[in-house]
């Protein structure tokens, strides 16, 4: 009786030991895809506070500039306010084509591995 339950006792314990790997890959990728996120993320904060700080300066810049050319450093600063936000509203308008695409194919990137097939084509 004991052969014949032998078999039945190394496949259960097969199978534990494949549980066992299959949930070790999966923390091992959700740490790889988490890790790749979040340094992506504080690079991307990087950029954006030393683009943010550039904008700045040259606003400031641009705002001296003019107010010394045309007298009024109030006018100058409006022109400047609204060159910004024509640059704004254009941003606004063309959100989804630079954005959306760019983020979706990094997503893909960051959470599928090459060598598996993609859920959805990148290019859609």
């Amino acid at each position: 009786m004991s052969d014949f339950t032998k078999p039945l006792e190394d496949i259960a314990s097969e199978l534990k030991d494949y549980v066992d790997v299959r949930v070790d890959d999966i923390r091992l990728r959700a740490v790889r895809g988490l890790t790749i996120t979040v340094s992506k993320l504080l690079s991307l904060i990087l950029i954006l506070g030393v683009t943010t700080s550039l904008l700045l300066a040259l606003s400031f810049g641009l705002t001296l500039l003019l107010g010394s050319w045309i007298g009024s450093y109030g006018g100058a600063a409006m022109i400047v306010a609204g060159l910004l936000a024509v640059i704004l509203v254009i941003l606004f308008i063309v959100k989804d084509k630079p954005f959306r695409g760019t983020f979706v194919k990094l997503f893909i990137k960051l959470f599928f591995d090459e060598k598996e097939e993609l859920p959805v084509d990148p290019e859609s």
